[in-house]
């Protein structure tokens, strides 16, 4: 009876103890793993645009617009009649040099009869030698005066073809600035009138930092000791990117044709110059762009998704994912952005799994399952 009661009571305590529910799985955490790889290293420049050839049309003479004879912002071919400034003015020089020139031909005609009359007497002793030097010397005088007559025409002709300013080159034509009627050649009223460019290839001038440019010539001495090249085969070899205003990138490459002499001692930079197709005239003078220079190729680089970067007061950590699947939280340093990557200088080691995009669902010390995924840059190569 006893052993009855006993078990009864047994069973029934057996039965109201809960049962305690199994532990939830791990959960499941995207990770990345480092990647080892050489990297090219970008770096961005503000430049300005220029056309391949910039000709200022410059008033020569200086007298009142007559006509102007072309469309702004239009193409303008070579020897196309731009200007008339009024030639009335330089028509009278020319005339009046003309003049001068016949008086001087009439004086040299008479010193060469008197020249001609006098030698066959001083032949003969009729006259005195000084009358023959004198003769001859009115001659020669009259001949250099008839020459610099012959040189001030040409002269007053060259100045009255200015009256006529044409395009020294095929382009594009900007806003003129002078109007008809207007005084000009001469300060305060417009010298130069417009400016006629060639934008089928343009300029872009950008400027290197002092310790960009030696990083930058360092990396191509070195290419060269390698390769028998040049630096300046190197630079036009090297095909630079030009990003727009509206953060697109243009679709033609150029290259570097231009490297200044000095590094200007004010600002401590220097003078860079790069050629750029243009044939759908989409760039203008005068516009900015960023031009993305390769600076070097990182040998042997790690680098992870810049979403696996935790930064806290300038520093740096990540979360790992170790052998045991565990978190971890760990420091590194950080070297360059490149696209949507960050080079890794310490901290990390190739293959190791970097949690990415679930930053705020683990801490150190939680057990997870890593789900390794592939990282898909959405970034240009020069962004």
């Amino acid at each position: 009876m006893k052993i009855s009661v006993l078990l009864l009571i047994i069973f029934a305590t057996a039965a109201c103890v809960e049962k305690k529910p199994p532990p939830p799985p791990p959960p499941e955490i995207p990770v990345v793993e480092v990647m080892q790889a050489d990297v090219p290293i970008y770096q961005k420049f503000v430049g300005q645009v220029y056309g391949y050839s910039d000709i200022p049309i410059r008033a020569r003479v200086t007298g009142f617009l007559e006509s102007i004879h072309f469309q702004e912002g239009l193409r303008v071919k070579k020897g196309q009649l731009l200007y008339i400034i009024d030639p009335e003015p330089l028509q009278a020089q020319v005339a009046t040099q003309e003049s001068h020139l016949a008086e001087a031909r009439t004086d040299l005609a008479k010193s060469k009869s008197d020249l001609d009359r006098i030698k066959p007497l001083a032949e003969i002793n009729a006259v005195s030698q000084s009358d023959l030097d004198a003769a001859q010397a009115n001659y020669d005088a009259a001949l250099a005066f008839v020459d610099a007559q012959q040189s001030n025409l040409r002269f007053a002709k060259i100045n009255l073809s200015y009256c006529w300013m044409k395009s020294p080159l095929d382009g594009i034509i900007g806003k003129t600035q002078a109007r008809i009627g207007e005084f000009v050649g001469q300060d305060p009223n417009p010298v130069i009138l417009n400016t006629v460019s060639t934008v089928d290839t343009v300029r872009v001038e950008f400027y290197l930092a002092e310790a960009d440019y030696i990083r930058l010539a360092r990396e191509y001495t070195e290419l060269n000791k390698v390769n028998e090249k040049s630096i300046r085969e190197k630079e036009k070899e090297e095909k630079l990117s030009l990003i727009l205003a509206d953060g697109s990138t243009f679709k033609y490459k150029g290259y570097i044709n231009f490297i200044n002499r000095e590094v200007d001692p004010q600002t401590g930079s220097l003078l860079v110059q790069a050629v750029f197709p243009n044939p759908d005239k989409l760039l203008k003078p005068g516009q900015y762009a960023k031009v993305v220079v390769k600076m070097r190729d990182a040998k042997n680089t790690l680098y992870i998704p810049q979403r696996c970067m935790i930064e806290m007061q300038g520093q740096y950590s990540v979360f790992v994912v170790n052998d045991e699947n565990k978190v971890e939280s760990r420091q590194v340093v950080a070297g360059e952005r490149i696209n949507d990557y960050w080079i890794i200088k310490e901290g990390l080691q190739k293959g190791e799994k970097v949690v990415i995009d679930a930053l705020q669902k683990v801490g150190s010390g939680l057990e997870v399952k890593p789900e390794i995924t592939v990282f898909e840059s959405k970034s240009t190569q020069q962004d």
